[in-house]
């Protein structure tokens, strides 16, 4: 059996991470969540939550990655080999993936046709975009084929191991990104009527602050961070000792905060300035975005490029969740990889089909009036995420030796003592009890004791 290789780089890491981390997470979905759960008011929970939950967690799931060297699963057994039924964190980790990639193979796919319209020419001035947008995901060949396309792709980088191509190109994509999105963010604050827009983003009202809305905020700071599924413990595998932790977690966070700061920049000044809807759901981008574009000069052109840069922030975490399920399947045996890749990716395809046509053929197959789609999201999001933070939070600081976690911590860490026992308090405590907060709410509890 081969060991794992390390990345080549401490920014190489960092900006793969991210790339992990931030996907669709910050580009599609944290601007319709926000637009459906009061804007301003959800992105201040989603900061608080992303920086005494997230943050925490994050540097758990470091710890458990590099200290084991171990995929997920074998991780937990790696650190705990008294306690092995730990290891069910990591299995319900890779299952989470799994299912995960299910469906955001479908959202990726819708990515990777906005891709060909924009190069096809069927993105101008005059196109209908509500229009298209429907259409799209609306037809079983298009949704299907694409989604099929975007898991080829993904089975074909990860079939390889780490790449080191991957992660050279994150060097100069993902800034292209960043770049992309401040040009057209001030583009959309320069419409008129935009300010309507950025009050609705960044003008919270707390009188507004229901527990469904920290339920929703908490789900979207893991979701946005890949927490609870251990694609952070995947990767972490292959950091180096010395390799500074604390802060390479604090800049995947503020990389992750700050595209979903732009990301909101550029929707929600366009949605009040184009007369559209903040509530639009899952197509608000994919409607609004191609909008904003023709205001701009080449508006066609840069969105195309735009759209291809989201395909490859889409794919980088698209592949952390791939290879967090094949690690766990090959154990470190590489041979095994490029068959084990191609079964899962294709098993993971087929799942996601009922997902693909939740939005057409299947849009009116619902149990407790949610689409398969939308149910996968609500197990993902709201149970499999948060369960498997806390476990981790619990693992990392109440099972494992408090002085062994914070040696290892240290191990590379450039920032104060103080912090990483600040941080370890946190996890100790405040994680575990805002996740179980928000778990009450799920069950209903405060409903029971008249409390909404």
């Amino acid at each position: 059996m081969s060991q794992p290789t390390h990345w080549s780089s401490k920014i190489g890491f960092i900006l793969s991470a991210a790339g992990s981390a931030i996907g669709l997470g910050a580009i599609w979905k944290f601007p319709y969540t926000a637009g459906t759960n009061g804007g301003a008011v959800f992105f201040l929970l989603f900061l608080l939550f992303t920086v005494l939950v997230g943050l925490p967690v994050l540097l758990a799931e470091f710890y458990i990655g590099r200290k084991s060297g171990r995929n997920a699963v074998d991780a937990f057994k790696e650190l705990s080999p008294q306690r092995r039924q730990w290891a069910a964190v990591g299995y319900m980790g890779v299952a989470g993936c799994f299912v995960l990639l299910s469906f955001y193979s479908v959202v990726g796919g819708w990515v990777l046709a906005y891709v060909v319209h924009a190069f096809s020419g069927a993105i101008h001035a005059g196109t209908d975009f509500d229009k298209l947008f429907v259409d799209t995901i609306a037809s079983p060949a298009t949704a299907i084929g694409y989604q099929a396309l975007f898991m080829l792709l993904t089975i074909l980088v990860v079939q390889n191991g780490i790449s080191t191509g991957i992660e050279k190109a994150s060097r100069y994509l993902m800034p292209a990104l960043f770049i992309m999105f401040l040009v057209l963010a001030v583009r959309s604050l320069l419409l008129p009527g935009s300010m309507a827009g950025v009050s609705f983003l960044l003008k919270p009202d707390v009188s507004a602050v229901t527990p469904g809305t920290m339920l929703t905020a908490l789900g979207q700071a893991f979701f946005a961070l890949s927490l609870g599924v251990s694609a952070m413990i995947t990767y972490a595998a292959y950091l180096s000792p010395k390799q500074d932790m604390l802060r390479s977690a604090n800049s995947v966070m503020w990389l992750n905060m700050l595209v979903s700061l732009l990301a909101g920049l550029v929707i929600f000044p366009a949605v009040f300035a184009l007369g559209f809807k903040p509530n639009q759901g899952p197509g608000l981008i994919f409607v609004v975005l191609p909008a904003v574009f023709q205001k701009i000069p080449f508006g066609t052109a840069l969105f195309a490029v735009f759209m291809v840069l989201v395909t490859f922030a889409t794919l980088t975490s698209a592949f952390a969740m791939l290879e967090t399920v094949i690690a766990a399947a090959i154990h470190n045996n590489e041979p095994r990889r490029r068959r084990a890749t191609w079964i899962t990716g294709l098993a993971i395809l087929l799942v996601g089909i009922p997902s693909a046509l939740s939005f057409g053929l299947w849009s009116e197959v619902k149990l407790l009036d949610r689409t398969v789609f939308d149910w996968w999201d609500y197990l993902i999001t709201s149970w499999i995420m948060p369960i498997g933070a806390l476990l981790t939070a619990i693992f990392t600081a109440w099972v494992q030796p408090r002085e062994q976690v914070l040696a290892h911590m240290r191990e590379g860490a450039t920032v104060s003592d103080t912090l990483i026992r600040l941080w370890y308090w946190a996890l100790r405590y405040i994680a575990p009890l805002a996740i179980l907060l928000v778990f009450a709410h799920t069950l209903g509890l405060f409903n029971k004791l008249g409390l909404k």
